[in-house]
């Protein structure tokens, strides 16, 4: 009896230490031991995500990934979703890593890690070029008259209504929002300074309104899950070495300096 009672107590012990130890199993482990990186990314923020018509994503934060999949060793799964899924994809854990010019808030970080900051950036309004003037203040574009665009679900949704909840507000789809503004289908969109900047590269007749005076302060990061410590070292690492060695600022300069279609 007392034979079966010790097996049962060994099995019993066994079990727990199992369970402990997958427990404290690193989500860089799992990465490591799957052999892929499973990353989140709307595909619709130039320069940073974009899905291509050929079914393909290229952008800053699309070569950053496969530089960190190449890092570990590992092979690249791209988990789609939107700004307004973001969140609940993340936490539901179809991702170890959500990019795509990603903005910190406070409101995210109660839920995710983020990583070291990529870049600071900010709120910015773009318009037309011929409205430049019209359009320099919260004051002036907190209008009911003032048309106000923007994607729906993510930061720049949040700063609308925030900020100008008497401008009349309307979603459409981030990819082809900034056609909307040359056909003067609306007036005003408000976004971070990169992507007007960008966009007002690419697309003659749109101007970003005073890009180094942002309407809100903002940061750029990427998205982690919470409470693993040992993979936000890793992703953190990662990210000191490439702007250390001057490869982050490289795949940066090349997209700001000829934007694509």
């Amino acid at each position: 009896m007392r034979a079966c009672f010790t097996s049962m107590l060994l099995v019993a012990v066994a079990g727990v230490a199992h369970a402990q130890a997958s427990e404290s199993a690193s989500h860089l482990d799992t990465v490591l031991q799957q052999g892929e990186l499973a990353v989140c990314t709307t595909g619709d923020y130039k320069p940073y995500t974009f899905h291509t018509a050929d079914g393909q994503y290229e952008g800053i934060d699309i070569e950053m990934a496969q530089s960190l999949a190449q890092s570990l060793g590992v092979k690249l799964q791209w988990v789609p979703t939107t700004w307004k899924t973001l969140m609940t994809d993340f936490t539901a854990g179809k991702c170890d890593i959500a990019m795509g010019g990603i903005s910190v808030t406070l409101e995210r970080q109660k839920k995710a890690f983020f990583s070291n900051t990529l870049d600071v950036d900010g709120k910015i309004p773009l318009v037309r070029c011929e409205d430049e003037s019209k359009y320099q203040t919260i004051e002036q574009i907190n209008q009911a008259d003032v048309r106000l665009i923007e994607p729906q679900g993510g930061t720049n949704e949040a700063f609308a209504r925030a900020h100008l909840p008497a401008a009349k507000l309307d979603f459409h789809d981030n990819k082809t929002i900034f056609q909307q503004l040359l056909d003067k289908k609306a007036d005003v969109m408000i976004t971070d300074a990169s992507e007007a900047l960008y966009q007002q590269k690419r697309l003659p007749g749109l101007c970003a309104v005073n890009p180094s005076r942002a309407m809100q302060y903002g940061e750029k990061a990427y998205l982690l899950p919470r409470d693993d410590v040992s993979w936000k070292a890793y992703v953190d690492q990662w990210l000191h070495l490439s702007k250390a060695t001057g490869a982050y600022q490289k795949v940066v300069g090349e997209w700001l300096a000829v934007p694509g279609e």
